[in-house]
Order: C-alpha cells, then structure tokens, then sequence
C-alpha cells in the first residue's frame, strides 16, 4: 500500500494519501519486475519523494518509522547507531538496496541508517517477508529499496537552508533534467548539529548522483555515484559515560548499469558495483582494544533477464556474484590476557542464479514462484524458494495477497572473527503471510490487514565460552494494518498500526532465556498523521507515533521493560511565490523523556526553520 501519492515535481503541494483508483502506482522490489500496486503478491509499502518533503524528513530512518512491521531503533541522538527491525527478525536480516545494488555494509552484515539522507531520493518501496530468493543474503526478513530519482525535461533545481535547536544547521542542494540523449539527477546536504549531551556533536556531509545515456529508446547507459562523510561523538549510556569517544565514517560507491530492451519482449538489465567503507573509533574508551580502525570494501555484479514470451507469461533469470573483504586493525589492543592478534580480516566469495515465472492466467491474478541457489566459499551451498499470489477482485476493488518463502542470512565477519568460528553455517527462515487490502470511494479510502509468521533456526549465539556456534532459534508473528483517507484533495489522514509477539525458543544461546521477548520489538506500535492544504498556499501536518514497553536485553537474566511512549510532531510550509517557500517543525512538541534503546535518552524538544529556493 503506498503511503501517498503525487505529482513528485510538485511537492511542496504533494500530500500523504490514497492514490485516485486511475492512478495507481508501479513497484519493482517484490518481484523484481514493473508491476501496479493492487496487483503485487507481497506486502508492500512504498513512500514517495513528495510525502518526504511534507512530513520534512531528512533521514531515510525517520520515513521508516510510519510502515507497519518496521522498527526503527536509534542509539540516541541523530548520528547514532541507528537499526531497522523488519517483523520482529534481527537488523541484519533485512537486505537494503540503492538502485538495485545492495548496501548492507560493516563487519556486523547490518545496514547502518544513521547517515543515509533523503537526497535525490524518488521513492523508498518496502518487502516485508523472506526475499532471499529474489536478493540473496541478509533478505531473510524482507527488503528495503531506495530508488534515486532519474532527470528528465528541463534542467530544475532547489536549495535549502535551515537551522534550529541544539545548534543544528543544514544546507541542501539538488537538481536533475536531461539534455538531447542525456539524463542526470543530484543531491547534496550537510549537517551540523550539537544534540544535547555532551560530546555528542554530529556533522554529515553526503552526495549522490544518478547520470544516464539513451542513444534510443531500447538502451540505457548510466551509473550511480554515492559519497558520505560523517563524524560523531559517542557519549555512551548514561550510566556510563564517554566525553572522548569519537567514530568517524567515510562511504562511497560507483554503480554502473545498462539498461537494454532490443525487443519489446525481451529485456536485459546488468549492475556492476564497487562499494569502499572505512571506519575510525578513537579513542574506542573501553580500557581493552584501544582506537581501532576498519575497511570494508565489496565488488558486486548483479545481471536480470526478462522473457515475455505471452503477455500472460513473464520469465525472469538472473546471477549474482559479490566479493566482501572486511577486516579491522585494532594496533593498540591490550595483550593482557595473552597474546591477541592487532589486525583481523574477513574475505567472502558469493556466486548465485535464480529464476522466477510470473503468470496472469486471468484479469487481477497474479501468481509467482521462484527458486535461488547461492555458493560460497566459506560454508558451501544454500537453496532458497518463494511462491506467492494475489488476486484483485475488480468488483469490489478488493485485493487477497499471500505468499511463503525460504530466506537465509550468512554468518557475518563479526561473528565469525570475534567468535573465532568459520565454520558457522547461515541463520535460516520459513515465513508466510497472507493478506487483504480494500479500496472504497474510488481509491479515496484504502484499509490493509496482513497476518505474518516466521519461524527461525540455526540462529547464531553465545555459548558462555566466548564462541558463536550455530545454537538458536526464535518465532515471529503479527499483523500490520493501514489506513489512508483522503476526504478531499486538500485533506489527508495515514493511520498504520503493528501488533507483534517475537519470542525467543532455544535455551541453548545464554543470551537469553527460552521464552523471553526479542530485545527491543515492542508489542504495539501505531502511526498516524494528517495533513491539510490551506488555500493553495500552506501546508500543514501534525503526526503522532506511538511505540509500547519493550524488552532490554540482560545478558542471560531476566530482561527487564523500557517504558512506552508517545511522540507528537507538526510541520509547516508557506509557498511564498512559486520559486520561494519558508518552513518550520517542531520535534518531539511534548518534550516526551525516552529512550529507544535503554540507557541512550532521545532528544527532547526541538524547533527547526528554513527556507526553500526551487528554480
């Protein structure tokens, strides 16, 4: 279900809404192939380029927080360590793409979302359940897309500049269009802000750029460039704390790509990625490692075929191949304990084929299966399947979804350097769901339910003797439900809400006990917004999210609650004239006291203005 809908070169008249019934949205991410939205069989939401700028996010993080059965946990203040939970299953297991190119990074296999801005971004589409067979490793849980936006017409543009509390400023840039045969589209931004605690200032610098060459309509040339620079300090717990801690990141990436269609039944698409991350914690205030320094650097190829033969019958194939080499350098690590090696390192080979067949037998039915099989060089061979459907009864405007799949996530380098075990084998998931979304009043009204289950085995953990082996196991289970009312043009509510039991069922990982609730999913989280155009002139939004108790992890006892909270936000923009627009927010409005991960207070409250240049 799309989380709105609009016009994306007009965003700042752009609301969060239910999309007009003759109007409805393309997704790729589900099964790797263009398809309408009520006609996908997987659950997904997606979130558009204007929706962003209504509710002012710049943190693809934050945009995450309104989509069922995602949990969004941030170390603290904005810059720190910053996870995303997909139905209860671990931050790891969700795989995150940029423009088709997978960019889980680090020696722990996550996606880090603390520094990954909203530049140039023209849609994020979400995949909740198992999608190992489409995206290989770390898909267990689902997938996260960000699509970059591709130039077309003439040459726009826009600037901003803003400032607010905690002595925060940002500046921002972006522009795209095209020129005879070529295409380009840009954006930059930089961060600077002090947050509250001290030494916890946050600066961030990030690009990317997405250029293209089409000599014809059947051949596209193009690539992807990323960088990101950011630099925090690490204050720590606050019953803990570091006034010295610092952790710098520096992150780019190339990506090139053809896009080639020689007939119209016949497509080919080839992704070649390089993608370099480097790391330095100094002075790392843990008394026993010291500063430590880490790089991460990966080549990928990711190459689709597309055969149409019938229009009914869609057969896609496809390979993967990635290379990983991660490893740290930690020079200055206490030998007290006998001797300990200053540098560790970590290579990973992967080579993988997968094929699915996608048939419209009749009008509104849509069914797919597939299969993957993925080698590595560490720990040999693993077989993956996914077979899902939906059917749109026109009638009615209803739509059933369901699906079951197989999904996998490797052994991370952390797990095996520091557990000192590479012989671990990879965490494995069977997962279903099934699903209804109804449309009333031509698409003005949207209600979606969906029932999800994951079972997990072969979940790696600690045995007590400082190893990692291959010991747990844990079950997932919930439903998401969305709402999007659109009364009238000017007027907008979304209203989502997940309802989650994630439960740990081996006792063999000390972790923590059989039975005991996943640390930090909490059991109902609920969203809900509205937003109303004011004579064409003014934008206004109010949004609240609500997240219940959680469990915190306590290290083989009894885990203990973090108290729920309610966090309530408001949004502003005045057009001036058709180039110029001031806006305002403000964060947190009730000065809520909490923490998304115990110990690491969030910010209180905030107020934020700028303004806003198109040309």
């Amino acid at each position: 279900m799309s989380l709105c809908s609009a016009d994306a070169q007009d965003a700042f008249r752009a609301a969060p809404a239910a999309r007009e019934a003759d109007n409805t949205g393309i997704v790729v991410s589900a099964t790797r192939l263009p398809t309408p939205e009520d006609e996908t069989p997987a659950s997904v939401s997606v979130i558009a380029a204007p929706e962003l700028q209504v509710r002012q996010v710049q943190r693809v993080a934050d945009a995450l927080r309104q989509v069922p059965g995602i949990t969004v946990a941030q170390v603290g203040a904005p810059g720190a360590l910053t996870s995303v939970f997909t139905r209860g299953l671990r931050s790891e297991h969700t795989q995150v793409l940029l423009d088709g190119i997978p960019i889980n990074q680090g020696l722990a296999g996550l996606f880090n979302f603390a520094d990954l801005t909203v530049d140039n971004i023209d849609r994020i589409e979400v995949v909740r359940g198992p999608q190992s067979t489409l995206y290989g490793p770390r898909a267990l849980a689902g997938v996260i897309q960000i699509f970059t936006t591709r130039g077309s017409g003439t040459p726009t543009g826009q600037v901003s500049a803003e400032a607010g509390s905690f002595g925060t400023f940002r500046e921002a840039l972006s522009s795209s269009g095209s020129w005879k045969e070529f295409d380009y589209s840009f954006g930059a931004s930089r961060l600077d802000t002090e947050n509250e605690r001290r030494n916890n200032e946050y600066r961030n610098t990030a690009a990317i750029a997405n250029v293209g060459w089409s000599p014809n309509e059947k051949l596209r040339i193009g690539s992807l460039f990323t960088y990101s620079e950011s630099d925090i300090g690490l204050p720590n717990s606050i019953f803990n704390p570091k006034p010295l801690d610092n952790f710098f990141t520096e992150r780019w990436l190339i990506g090139p790509r053809v896009d080639f269609t020689p007939v119209e039944w016949w497509e080919h698409q080839l992704i070649l990625a390089y993608d370099h991350e480097r790391q330095i914690n100094d002075p790392n205030e843990d008394f026993f490692v010291g500063p430590t320094r880490a790089l991460f650097k990966r080549f990928t190829l990711d190459y689709q075929n597309n055969l149409k033969p019938l229009p009914w019958l869609t057969f896609t194939t496809g390979t993967f191949y990635s290379e990983v080499d991660a490893g740290q350098e930690r020079p200055f690590i206490s030998q007290a304990f006998g001797p300990q090696p200053t540098f560790i390192s970590d290579a990973t080979e992967q080579t993988s084929v997968f094929a699915q067949l996608s048939v419209t037998p009749v009008t509104g039915l849509n069914l797919v299966a597939g299969g993957r099989f993925d080698h590595f060089n560490q720990f040999g061979d693993v077989w993956t399947y996914r077979v899902a459907g939906s059917y749109l009864i026109a009638q009615t405007d209803t739509t059933l979804r369901s699906s079951i799949a197989t999904g996998f996530s490797p052994p991370s380098s952390q797990d095996k350097i520091f557990g000192m075990n590479f012989g671990l084998e990879p965490e494995r998931n069977r997962g279903w769901d099934v699903g209804i979304e109804q449309r009333f009043w031509n698409g003005k009204v949207q209600l979606g339910a969906t029932f999800f289950h994951n079972r997990l085995s072969n979940v790696i953990g600690f045995n007590g003797l400082f190893e990692t082996l291959n010991l747990g196991a844990a079950r997932t289970q919930g439903v998401e439900a969305e709402l999007q009312l659109r009364p009238m043009t000017e007027l907008t509510f979304v209203a989502t809400y997940t309802y989650l039991d994630a439960e740990k069922t081996s006792a063999a990982d000390i972790n923590q006990p059989a039975g005991a609730r996943l640390p930090r999913r909490p059991r109902h989280e609920g969203y809900v917004n509205g937003s109303y155009l004011w004579f064409g002139k003014l934008r206004t939004l109010a949004e609240a999210r609500f997240v219940s108790a959680r469990e915190e992890l306590n290290f083989g006892a009894p885990n203990f609650d973090i108290e729920d909270y309610v966090v309530v936000n408001l949004a502003a923009e005045f057009e001036v004239s058709p180039h110029v627009s001031v806006f305002g927010r403000i964060n947190n409005l009730t000065d809520e006291k909490y923490a998304e991960v115990f110990g690491f207070p969030a910010l209180g409250r905030g107020a934020y203005g700028g303004v806003r240049v198109r040309f």
